[in-house]
């Protein structure tokens, strides 16, 4: 036993977080490659590497992922300073390179010199499809930088290509991320580019994107639903993911067929991304009129909102919340006490589902069943719960409102 014991022992040592071990880099310059600065990991390897985000066999194991900065031409590498093997002859290692090469599209490369050498070609890259929109970003670096959307679909020579390598960091930075099938031309894209300057040329660097699929709705409008959203790392928490929501909905709005915009399975980030995105452009709605929202939610506000800028009575009802709290004087007792009963009306749409639930159990359940299932819809339970959602949201509206009152 205790030889099993230090056996073990020595091949825990053999055990990487693949978190850790995986290291991404978007290249400008050469001097990238040696940068550690301009390395960043993803935040989730499980879908590659098992549950436990571990490879095993390898003691100081480096994945190397690099990209250029723009085309996403790749250069991959393997590195460790021992295998396994070297020193057990019965354990077997991980196939971390059969892993990633799963992964990643056929194309890359695993010769730093022929990297370069695609790197020396990313003046001949420019971005894809049709720009949209153009914006700046202060930088306390760099300046004034300069960034530009653009929408594309599959028929954009070398799109498809370059769309293949892009949606690898999916798997890296979505929890539940799955790759798309994009030859269908319901498809719409939109990615963003950062413009940078390198040796007297305009070059440029692939930020994030979004992809959009374009269902039917009966008889003759369509209805966009986001699918992925993604800005990567190195430019996270720059207002980045804000600009190209708005785009896209802006983008959206112009086209007469599109009923309303929705999202498949949104995250928490997401939904709070889209309240900021959507209040910011309903506030100047004349339903939307601080004197008309202490009215309460109207059939004008559903109408201006679908109608002006494709939003649906759901998204429109918190914009309205959002826009009423900006207009309630808090510390006005009665004010505050009449917000907060308008926003537990709609958080109380669940409970009262419960309760019907619960009328149609009496009449069906035998009364241990019946007791089982009540434990669940406990009043008190209920109203805590209520309570502590009215609570949470309104720390989330707090926050759209002081980040628009920073962009005024």
């Amino acid at each position: 036993m205790a030889d099993v014991n230090a056996m073990e022992k020595k091949l825990a040592e053999y055990k990487c977080n693949t978190n850790e071990a995986i290291c991404l880099k978007l290249v400008r310059f050469a001097d990238d490659l040696e940068d550690d600065g301009v390395t960043f990991h993803p935040e989730y390897s499980h879908q590659t590497f098992g549950d436990d985000e571990i490879a095993f066999g390898y003691k100081g194991l480096q994945i190397q992922l690099f990209y250029t900065a723009g085309n996403l031409s790749t250069l991959f590498k393997v590195k460790y300073s021992s295998k396994v093997t070297d020193t057990y002859d019965c354990v077997e290692p991980d196939d971390v390179e059969g892993k990633i090469r799963g992964l990643i599209p056929a194309g890359f490369t695993s010769n730093t010199d022929d990297f370069l050498s695609l790197l020396e070609k990313e003046t001949n890259f420019k971005p894809f499809g049709t720009m949209l929109h153009s914006y700046t970003v202060h930088n306390e670096e760099a300046g004034q930088l300069t960034y530009q959307i653009h929408k594309a679909d599959i028929s954009c020579p070398g799109f498809q290509e370059y769309h293949e390598r892009l949606q690898t960091f999916l798997m890296w930075f979505i929890e539940t991320a799955s790759f798309l099938e994009v030859d269908d031309d319901r498809w719409d894209f939109f990615l963003v580019f950062e413009k940078y300057n390198k040796d007297g040329e305009t070059l440029y660097a692939t930020v994030g994107y979004m992809t959009v699929y374009n269902y039917y709705v009966y008889p003759d409008k369509t209805r966009p639903r986001v699918s992925q959203m993604l800005i990567l790392p190195p430019f996270q928490g720059e207002g980045h993911g804000a600009q190209l929501l708005e785009a896209v909905h802006r983008f959206y709005c112009s086209v007469p067929k599109v009923q309303d915009i929705t999202a498949e399975d949104p995250s928490e980030n997401y939904v709070k991304l889209r309240d900021f995105v959507l209040t910011k452009l309903c506030q100047n709605l004349p339903s939307f009129d601080a004197e008309k929202l202490h009215l309460g939610f109207s059939a004008d506000m559903i109408k201006e909102a679908q109608e002006k800028l494709k939003i649906n009575k759901k998204h429109a009802r918190r914009v309205y919340e959002i826009l009423r709290l900006r207009a309630t004087d808090m510390s006005d007792e009665e004010k505050a006490r009449a917000y907060r009963l308008e926003v537990k009306k709609r958080l109380f749409g669940p409970y009262r589902k419960n309760q019907r639930e619960l009328a149609k159990m009496r009449k069906c359940l035998r009364p241990e069943e019946l007791l089982s299932h009540m434990g669940q819809l406990d009043t008190q339970t209920q109203q805590e719960e209520l309570e502590k959602s009215y609570q949470v949201a309104l720390e989330d509206y707090r926050r759209i409102i002081e980040r628009l009152a920073s962009q005024a």
